[in-house]
């Protein structure tokens, strides 16, 4: 236990410090080198590897799926490729803890890295705990081996379940459970090599127990996906399918894979059975991502028809998780913004009569708005870039009319009426309903430049219309030809068309803003 244990703190020291030196350009290239599904499965494997925790990279890429940064048809190749990548680990357990033996060798590696660590720049200083951790994992491995050799005598093969499926079964049942207490296959995989090492358990069975504790890993995704959006959820589910594909493959090669070893170098798999282990992880690994990429769009389709959509969700992707990395949080709250504001011309739309239009539920949506609101305020922009700022302040700017247009949305629809039913304005009404379609027509594919070219066109002729409309208004009142209750409902419904079309443009012109800021 003490051995797992220096293990496991070794690993978390390790990968905490290659996330904080490399964290941020991981996920970087998580989300640049995904456009196919090859690509995307060769990025999760280099990931996971540099990483050293394929649930990292996983969780990595459910947070970007939630916050919309990463379609879930793309994220897929990610997940097949993560868990390949997380066999480089038991790759260095078998090779430098088993074959080369550096358990001592490591020890000054902790005495530099701990140095690093108390002594030096914040840079250096993760360097240390990367290499503080890398030594404590032998260390770790050194103590199992140990261990493993005293216990020959009380865990035997015997004791486990035997070789048949029903007892394959029972040991990969036993290492899904190894792996969920843990929180780390790499530790499971660690210990079964240790067993295998000792003669605890035999080729077989250690194979089983390697199979269940790659199925075991599919916990800490799904725990990472409770509560999010439908995308998030196909995620974590194409996750957990796709490891108990793979594991139900894997079962069936495990026979094969003995009679090829014994076939091609007789006894050799006995002599160098954790290699031969670390290599059977790789290899099914392998012919699950073979057999599972060219079959994707399928895949993504079949996770999509067991996980239905229920409709829009617009702050879904506004993970606390994305907060560290500013450039990630502001494209989140960049994503919920726009959809936030395609709903509220919509509905708009609505009450203006057009056919197009669809009626927003107003008190969910104002709840998205306050949401969006207090996430913006949550993202900490420490030593960070000019643009960065920039986009932040026109974002704030946006949401503060988006605030405001909602209000004319729920308290001025007797406005917008009138607005519809008056003859004299049926030239600016027939503008602002043109300009709303065009502005949601261009934000659909996200140019904000275009909508704020139609908005501010239709603005400015609004505006200019004002004033000889409201002296034609107050004439016709004091003429006796409108009583004052239509005089007024037709001041306020001029009114309500500057105010609204002036919003619209006021929004695009700030997330134009937003958007040209990025490439600053």
């Amino acid at each position: 236990m003490g051995g797992l244990g220096l293990f496991l703190l070794g690993m978390t020291v390790m990968t905490d410090g290659l996330r904080s030196l490399a964290g941020n350009a991981m996920r970087s290239a998580l989300m640049r080198f995904t456009k196919t599904p090859v690509s995307g499965a060769l990025t999760g494997a280099v990931t996971t590897a540099l990483l050293q925790s394929s649930s990292a990279t996983t969780v990595a890429t459910v947070g970007f799926v939630s916050a919309g940064l990463l379609r879930f048809e793309n994220a897929l190749g990610i997940i097949f490729g993560a868990n390949l990548g997380t066999t480089v680990t038991g790759w260095l357990v078998a090779i430098l803890g088993f074959k080369l033996q550096l358990d001592t060798a490591v020890l000054p590696l902790i005495f530099i890295g701990a140095s690093l660590k108390l002594f030096a720049g914040e840079n250096y200083a993760k360097v240390g705990m990367a290499i503080a951790g890398f030594g404590l994992i032998f260390v770790g491995i050194s103590t199992l081996q140990t261990a493993m050799g005293e216990v020959q005598g009380v865990i035997t093969p015997e004791r486990l379940p035997s070789d048949t499926w029903l007892g394959r079964l029972q040991l990969v049942t036993l290492g899904i459970i190894a792996t969920i207490i843990t929180q780390s296959s790499s530790a499971g995989v660690a210990t079964t090599l240790a067993a295998l090492y000792a003669g605890a358990i035999n080729f077989a069975q250690a194979a089983a127990l390697v199979i269940g504790m790659d199925v075991g890993t599919t916990v800490t995704a799904m725990i990472a996906t409770l509560g999010g959006s439908v995308d998030t959820r196909r995620t974590g589910l194409s996750h957990v399918m796709y490891n108990v594909i793979t594991a139900a493959i894997a079962l069936t090669l495990i026979t094969p894979y003995v009679s090829i070893w014994e076939a091609i170098a007789p006894g050799q798999l006995t002599q160098n059975a954790e290699i031969g282990l670390v290599a059977f992880h790789t290899s099914f690994n392998i012919v699950g991502v073979l057999l599972l990429l060219p079959f994707t769009a399928q895949f993504a389709r079949l996770i999509t028809h067991l996980l239905p959509g229920h409709g829009p969700t617009f702050t879904d992707g506004l993970s606390h998780e994305l907060l560290d990395q500013p450039d990630l949080a502001l494209r989140a709250a960049q994503i919920s913004i726009q959809s936030e504001f395609i709903a509220l011309l919509q509905h708009i739309h609505a009450i203006l009569g057009h056919t197009n239009g669809q009626l927003a539920e107003l008190p969910a949506l104002q709840v998205a708005l306050d949401e969006t609101h207090s996430y913006l305020d949550s993202i900490q922009l420490r030593s960070t870039h000019a643009n960065q700022l920039e986009r932040l302040i026109a974002m704030m700017h946006a949401l503060d009319h988006l605030q405001r247009i909602h209000e004319r949305c729920e308290e001025d629809e007797d406005r917008a009426y009138t607005a519809q039913r008056t003859v004299d304005l049926a030239a600016e009404y027939r503008l602002l309903v043109e300009s709303v379609d065009e502005a949601i027509a261009a934000l659909q594919s996200s140019d904000w430049y275009q909508a704020n070219q139609i908005a501010t066109t239709s603005a400015k002729h609004i505006h200019q219309q004002v004033r000889p409309y409201r002296d034609q208004t107050i004439a016709q009142m004091a003429q006796g030809e409108l009583d004052v209750v239509q005089g007024t409902a037709r001041l306020e419904a001029i009114r309500w068309l500057r105010r609204v079309s002036k919003h619209i443009a006021r929004i695009t012109g700030h997330m134009q803003q937003a958007t040209l800021a990025i490439g600053k």
